[in-house]
């Protein structure tokens, strides 16, 4: 990655009832309850000399884990009703609870800033819905990925333009957005796109309204959260899934936690625990809420989207 690229995914799942969440209403949301966690909940991490790390342990002692989330629909936010909430915070919250952990505390950040403030300890775990890729697993270790996403596009009703995939994009001379840090600039570089000329936008509901107002001519996002904010659009819609070419291959991205490259205790007992839901089908009915179907349920690992 050149910034940790991404892009990377209850109660209240994002297809609801009345008007869209603006980032506004949604990042005041993130800001009062980020307020709230700093005076709320002292430091748990610090270095340590066991081997694997004994965070784990540290976090049991201290009764809350503290998660880093990046405001974005599904993968981790807050709710209108100031709530933590998304696919990664659902879940942490039911894993750190076997692992006995009995509560989640959000830390709300940029999504570029997540893995540097993992890595200096302003949280405890990154609960985003990241991507897991080579240049980020050579800055964290990861649990192995809790879901499996492709891309797609937002564009005009009817699709004008006939955009279908990222080399579409570069013969049709189309304007191209995408999000901050998501792993689709790397994907349209790769296709042969011009890095300066994409409009880089905070999230995929700028990327829809960038769109309808014909500023671009596509957003990239994931196909999760392109269908989603597409659904109450009477001037754009969402392309079918595809997969980006990566090294000359198609490529499936997956979404999975993030860890300090010294605690990776903390990260195989999350492994455990995941597997577990897995297995049971619990975790398809965590994710389900979220707009995730049982196409997006995933056995890769780690391992294999880290490279080897």
């Amino acid at each position: 990655m050149a910034p940790p690229h991404r892009s990377p995914r209850s109660p209240e799942p994002i297809s609801t009832n009345g008007s869209r969440p603006t980032r506004r209403s949604l990042l005041a949301g993130v800001a009062a309850l980020g307020a709230l966690g700093a005076t709320g909940c002292s430091r748990v991490a610090t270095a340590s000399d066991v081997e694997g790390g004994d965070l784990l342990d540290r976090l049991r002692a201290a009764g809350v884990v503290r998660l880093g989330i990046a405001g974005e629909i599904p993968f981790g936010f807050i709710d209108r009703n100031g709530r933590l909430t998304g696919e990664a915070p659902e879940l942490a919250e039911v894993i750190f609870r076997r692992l006995g952990v009995d509560r989640v505390q959000p830390v709300p950040t940029e999504f570029g800033s997540l893995i540097p403030g993992l890595n200096s300890q302003q949280f405890d775990v990154v609960a985003a819905g990241m991507y897991v890729n080579p240049e980020r697993c050579a800055q964290v270790v990861f649990s192995d990925p809790d879901y499996q996403m492709l891309d797609a596009f937002i564009v005009r009703k009817g699709n004008p333009k006939g955009l279908h995939s990222y080399k579409d994009v570069v013969e049709k001379k189309a304007r191209f957005a995408t999000g901050t840090g998501y792993a689709e600039i790397r994907y349209a570089v790769e296709a042969g796109y011009e890095e300066s000329d994409i409009l880089i936008v905070p999230d995929q509901v700028a990327g829809l309204n960038a769109v309808e107002a014909g500023r671009v001519d596509v957003f990239a996002g994931t196909a999760l959260t392109v269908r989603e904010v597409v659904k109450k659009s009477a001037k754009a819609e969402a392309t079918e899934p595809f997969k980006p070419i990566v090294g000359g291959e198609p490529h499936v991205d997956g979404g999975a936690f993030a860890f300090r490259p010294t605690e990776t205790n903390l990260r195989d007992a999350f492994n455990v625990e995941l597997r577990k839901l897995k297995k049971s089908g619990e975790l398809f009915r965590i994710l389900k809420p979220f707009g995730f179907t049982e196409a997006e349920m995933t056995d890769l690992t780690a391992k294999e989207l880290c490279g080897g």
